[in-house]
């Protein structure tokens, strides 16, 4: 089992690639102390959701397995976890309306290239 220097070490890693990731997905940083969504996120790679989920999976073992003592250092960092996840939280509607209409636009697109297709066929039949 990590000491409690590891497990604020590990759980300070983790808060700054959070961050990282969050900021990415928002088109404008959010201010200090923003309004829930003041900034439109952008459409969410897969390898940013794979990385997202892999994060919060590995917080997830530490959180486990923390011990019931706990340093002000790790305290702090578990804090910034849970203000990260939080984050996340107030995010996620806003990122899956974004998927969600970037489907949207993608199916669409998909149509008007099968119709350009068929219509493409039909002009080499009637030649």
């Amino acid at each position: 089992m990590p000491s409690l220097p590891d497990f604020a070490l590990n759980f300070h890693e983790t808060n700054a690639r959070l961050a990282g990731l969050l900021d990415s997905l928002l088109l404008d940083r959010m201010p200090p102390n923003p309004a829930p969504l003041k900034a439109s996120p952008r459409a969410a790679s897969a390898q940013q959701m794979a990385t997202l989920l892999s994060e919060l999976m590995r917080a997830g073992q530490w959180l486990r397995s923390l011990p019931c003592e706990k340093d002000a250092a790790l305290e702090r960092e578990l804090s910034e976890y849970r203000q990260q996840v939080e984050r996340l939280r107030v995010l996620l509607p806003s990122i899956h309306q974004t998927l969600l209409g970037e489907r949207a636009r993608l199916e669409h697109e998909r149509a008007r290239v099968v119709s350009a297709a068929e219509w493409a066929q039909r002009s080499r039949q009637t030649l």
